[in-house]
């Protein structure tokens, strides 16, 4: 018993004489470890006569139990002087304001579709919707897109798998807001359709869309705006005015330069791309694609339950992504996906 008493007392010293956790961890072994002193006694327990070892064993296990209470000890007294020399060496200024939640701010593209919103809305037009997975009929065949079109590969176009994993060419995700256009057309004959005269059709049809392709300034997902004015009498020299004066008033720039090229679109005849050129600032003079543009072409107006020898009209797409990325100087569409809130937090 002397001996376990003198190996508590010695342990007890040697861990208030430690300095620090990794020295106290040291100490430990030495009584506590596999070849410790404590260790090796429990190990001896063997050897005595078995009317011994009962007693010897339950001494050893107080003494073990001392030598680790003393342990926990010294071990939360290092702990407590670390933190109080920690709190000391750093200071801690209470008075600092904290840090209160970080403000969002509307995404640049938003910011883009709101602004064509509240433009075309001035002059008449409603905001029209429809869903991001379509059908192979809305998407491509009533917009008179033909069976081999390059558009309805696998190569453009993300179509969806059925149940068992297959591809289905029926299913996919909409290429342009296009459909929408149909899908609006459709509701409003068959609306209508007790009037021998049904109300004009004036909308825009703004949306993600999903094609096969990816670079700087292309992307698998990105967005559309889609405008539709079906009525009797409607001409091309109506579309060449709504579309000029929402370019200037968008870019708020009335010498804004807009041309027309005649181009060729499945879904419209006459067709034509739209070009812009600025007069002042890094892009002065030079010519850029912005749109793309036509009277609708009868054999989709028919698709869309109209009759096309009483009723015309005409349609233009744009990517707001584009105009966003001329209106503030951006020179990556990728920025616009990346989640970069360095990026995002300029448009605060």
């Amino acid at each position: 018993m002397n001996n376990l008493e003198q190996l508590i007392a010695q342990a007890t010293a040697d861990f208030t004489a430690a300095t620090g956790i990794a020295r106290l961890e040291e100490v430990k072994a030495a009584y506590l470890g596999k070849e410790g002193s404590l260790t090796a006694l429990l190990k001896s327990l063997g050897k005595l006569p078995p009317d011994e070892r009962k007693t010897a064993g339950a001494a050893i296990n107080i003494a073990k139990a001392q030598v680790e209470s003393a342990l926990a000890l010294r071990r939360e007294a290092l702990k407590n002087a670390q933190l109080e020399a920690q709190l000391a060496a750093e200071a801690l200024d209470v008075t600092l304001p904290g840090r209160g939640p970080i403000r969002g701010s509307i995404h640049p593209v938003m910011r883009t579709l709101d602004r064509i919103e509240q433009l075309f809305r001035s002059i008449g037009f409603e905001v029209a919707d429809g869903p991001e997975i379509e059908t192979d009929w809305h998407n491509f065949t009533a917009l008179n897109t033909p069976e081999n079109h390059p558009a309805r590969s696998m190569h453009d176009t993300f179509y969806l798998l059925d149940a068992a994993g297959k591809v289905r060419e029926d299913v996919l995700l909409r290429t342009h807001t296009s459909p929408v256009q149909i899908r609006t057309m459709l509701a409003h004959a068959e609306k209508y359709r007790h009037l021998d005269s049904m109300p004009e059709i004036r909308v825009i049809c703004p949306g993600r869309v999903y094609r096969v392709d990816s670079d700087a300034t292309h992307s698998p997902m990105f967005h559309q705006v889609e405008g539709l004015w079906v009525s009797e009498n409607v001409s091309f020299a109506d579309l060449k005015g709504v579309v000029a004066d929402f370019l200037r008033r968008f870019f708020e720039s009335d010498d804004l330069k807009v041309r027309f090229r005649p181009s060729f679109f499945p879904f419209t005849e006459p067709s034509a791309e739209i070009d812009v050129a600025f007069m002042h600032g890094p892009m002065e003079g030079r010519w850029l694609e912005i749109a793309g543009c036509g009277m609708v072409h009868p054999n989709v107006l028919r698709c869309g339950g109209i009759d096309p020898e009483k009723y015309t009209g005409f349609a233009f797409g744009m990517g707001p992504d584009r105009l966003t990325m001329l209106r503030y100087g951006i020179n990556d569409l990728r920025l616009f996906f990346d989640g970069d809130l360095r990026f995002l937090s300029q448009f605060q």
